[in-house]
């Protein structure tokens, strides 16, 4: 069974009479998040189910790139905040508005769109007519994005002097600030009220790797695979593959510190954890 019928099964056992049913679907990049996305929600709207959809990632509420210049102005000294990606680079306030009003289901809501395209790939929020107006009443809200559900931690020292450092070796990474992580964990706060949402939580997560190498390398295999095959589609215009390396560097201090647990309190006992192989097919499948 695919990942999209697993999970399309997982949401409809949890479907009752109290919608929208609020599903977060986390995975690392390259991992297929979009693409299960995307045809999750086909498949809920199509016969026999036919469903009420509405979806959207978590990329679509980065701060505009007004914002995100701004963030990294006032913190020039922090890496992790030079660009989009880490927690801290996202509009909280507009997932909630979004989120609050989808539950509401009283009124069209304007579901935001980022284009990474623009300013030279930095990014910027669009709207007009190419956002998507999501009118009410709502079955289920898909909410998808690397790192949603990651929540702040209070043991980051013994992750920096343990995790962290064996990744950093392995991978070859460089160094990154203590006191930038602590922001990073600080902001997360924030993110704490969106998590709340959520009745379902869906998780991919690569099978587990040989001891003697990163967990985290696939990653980089699938973002990779990602890339190439956007420029095979859109005549070359992307990363190279050394780009594409120091774009998934930036985002390794995030899964070692903040991606367990995953699981926020309204959606104990719901989650559904799909380990995929390195070509992105269904290797098992367990509870959270």
């Amino acid at each position: 069974m695919s990942a999209i019928e697993l999970i399309a099964q997982h949401i409809l056992s949890h479907l009752t009479h109290a919608r929208p049913l609020f599903v977060s679907l986390q995975g690392p990049q390259g991992s297929g998040k979009s693409y299960i996305t995307r045809h999750l929600k086909s498949f809920l709207q199509a016969a026999p189910h036919s469903l009420r959809v509405a979806a959207f990632s978590i990329d679509d509420i980065y701060l505009p790139h007004s914002g995100l210049v701004s963030l990294a102005a006032a913190n020039p000294d922090n890496d992790l905040w030079q660009g989009r990606g880490q927690p801290g680079t996202h509009d909280v306030e507009l997932g909630l508005e979004i989120l609050s009003a989808l539950k509401a289901g009283d009124r069209k809501v304007e579901l935001p769109r980022f284009d990474k395209s623009l300013f030279g790939g930095e990014g910027d929020r669009v709207g007009g007519g190419e956002t998507v107006e999501q009118p009410p009443p709502v079955d289920v809200v898909i909410f998808e994005g690397w790192c949603v559900g990651f929540r702040p931690i209070n043991n980051i020292s013994a992750r920096w002097k343990g995790t962290w450092a064996a990744e950093k070796q392995t991978l070859g990474l460089k160094d990154v600030r203590f006191e930038d992580i602590e922001a990073v964990n600080s902001k997360l706060h924030d993110y704490l009220a969106l998590w709340d949402f959520f009745d379902i939580a869906i998780e991919l997560k690569p099978k587990a790797a040989p001891s003697s190498i990163s967990q985290y390398a696939i990653v980089y295999k699938w973002r990779l695979e990602q890339e190439h095959h956007m420029k095979s589609m859109n005549g070359g215009i992307g990363m190279d593959d050394t780009a594409v390396k120091s774009f998934v560097d930036r985002y390794i201090p995030g899964y070692v510190f903040f991606s367990r647990p995953l699981d926020s309190p309204s959606a104990s006992g719901n989650g559904l954890i799909v380990l995929l192989d390195e070509t992105r097919l269904v290797a098992e499948t367990s509870a959270f």
